[in-house]
């Protein structure tokens, strides 16, 4: 894979243990590992140099929450004023509709943005399988992935509670507990790598508590724990999903996970918004996580979390951008910023600060999906990483407490590099792996022949 020096680093915040701010930094990687922080690494030699003068180095954001097929259902003006549950029941209308193509050039899209923001590592989940149609569709994201040069985390998400037997989704999208369950353990075979530097792996995630059955839920956590792998769902994000399972269930959310074996380290749900205190306790007394999503709770009113008392309390938490159709992007710096204002509104001196929030965003995010060797800058780390130039207009007087300045300040515009697994995939704000002008009309396309336009 070949060597890469990053000479001069103005500040290089690396989210270690001891919060360490490196400056005038030499960071050497060898085969898509950091091998060397200090200056002897100037001295040895590499195939390729990036001069970071100037710059601010961090480690790449950690998504852990996306609907990367949704990036084709954006902006649609009949849904901007819904709430989750009617949001969902029209959207479903198209997404019935997903295929390989649609996997494939919405992945390339929503991938992209991420990349060009600093995110190196995504995991999405996806859950809608249409029956004849929906073959291929991992293959198409992994092969996106791969195009691109960044770190998937792939779900075989799934649902078999449709709109005839109570739940939301229509007939043609759900299957039985045997067919998700054989297709889930093929795709942890075909797909799943367990190795440290891993650039592929898989986690099972039926979608919520009201698309599948308890028989699923279940079922899924005996899988995925033979199969050593994690479990991913949304919970507790809107009032409606608690009135569902109080009213089907005589439980509340986390209860009703409970009972069918969903909490433990390996465990992490999207959202989180209506927890109680108590339930707060309990997650992190089990290391049950969370992936928390402000832009998509604000986009579709579904409440702030509780984001200062988890911090408090220890419950892993990790930030993600969730769909595109409920953000609409893929920019995961701007979830940081907006992140950090939210909650400065929502609970002032309280907040967390922003650098607590790139902790989130990196190191949590690596907790969440069981991945020690990403999320941080040190020997031995992944070199998974971004660089700014400080000497942007933008940026001019933000050079300070660069440790916050992501959250309190923002970036306008794309990073200056990206770096996944030792190989340069952002060049001066451009994707290095594809034609980014050439992706953008074939996607177009795409998404006209998925929105029945052509």
């Amino acid at each position: 894979m070949g060597t890469l020096l990053v000479k001069n680093i103005g500040q290089l915040v690396t989210c270690d243990d001891e919060d360490r701010v490196l400056t005038n930094a030499e960071l050497l990687v060898r085969d898509g590992v950091i091998v060397s922080i200090g200056p002897e690494a100037a001295d040895m030699g590499a195939d390729e140099v990036i001069d970071a003068s100037h710059m601010v180095m961090y480690p790449g954001l950690i998504n852990t929450h996306h609907h990367l097929y949704q990036t084709f259902s954006r902006n649609l003006p009949q849904v901007q004023n819904m709430e989750l549950f009617p949001w969902l029941t029209a959207l479903y209308e198209i997404w019935k509709n997903v295929d390989g193509e649609t996997a494939y050039y919405s992945s390339l899209t929503g991938m992209g943005e991420l990349l060009k923001n600093g995110c190196t590592t995504c995991l999405d989940h996806h859950y809608v399988f249409p029956r004849d149609r929906g073959q291929g569709i991992l293959e198409a994201q992994f092969a996106a992935a791969d195009d691109l040069g960044l770190r998937l985390h792939a779900t075989r998400g799934s649902m078999d509670l449709s709109k005839k037997d109570g739940g939301l989704p229509p007939d043609s999208v759900v299957q039985t507990v045997d067919e998700i369950l054989a297709d889930s353990q093929k795709a942890v075979e075909t797909f799943h790598d367990d190795s440290p530097y891993a650039m592929h792996q898989v986690a099972l995630a039926p979608c919520s508590p009201f698309s599948v059955t308890g028989e699923l839920l279940r079922q899924s956590a005996r899988l995925a724990r033979q199969l050593n792998v994690r479990l991913h769902t949304h919970l507790a994000e809107t009032l409606d999903e608690e009135r569902f399972t109080l009213e089907h269930f005589h439980m509340r959310p986390l209860e009703y996970m409970e009972s069918l074996g969903w909490t433990g380290p390996d465990v992490w749900y999207a959202h989180g918004i209506h927890f109680t205190e108590e339930e707060l306790r309990f997650l992190a007394e089990t290391g049950t996580g969370v992936a928390h999503c402000p832009v998509s709770n604000m986009k579709l009113s579904s409440g702030v979390a509780k984001l200062p008392q988890m911090l408090a309390l220890g419950v892993p938490v990790g930030l993600g951008v969730d769909g595109s159709a409920s953000n609409d992007g893929s920019n995961h710096l701007e979830e940081l910023r907006v992140a950090y204002l939210l909650h400065r509104l929502q609970w002032s001196q309280a907040a967390p600060s922003g650098y607590d929030l790139l902790k989130v965003a990196t190191r949590g995010g690596a907790r969440l999906l069981g991945r020690e060797r990403l999320g941080s800058l040190a020997v031995g780390q992944a070199a998974d990483f971004f660089l700014i130039d400080l000497n942007r207009l933008e940026l001019v007087g933000a050079q300070f407490d660069v440790k916050s300045m992501l959250c309190t300040v923002g970036l306008k515009g794309a990073v200056d590099y990206t770096v996944c697994n030792g190989k340069i995939v952002v060049d001066h704000g451009r994707l290095t792996g594809i034609d980014e002008a050439a992706v953008a009309e074939k996607a177009n396309a795409a998404v006209k022949r998925y929105l029945g336009m052509m």
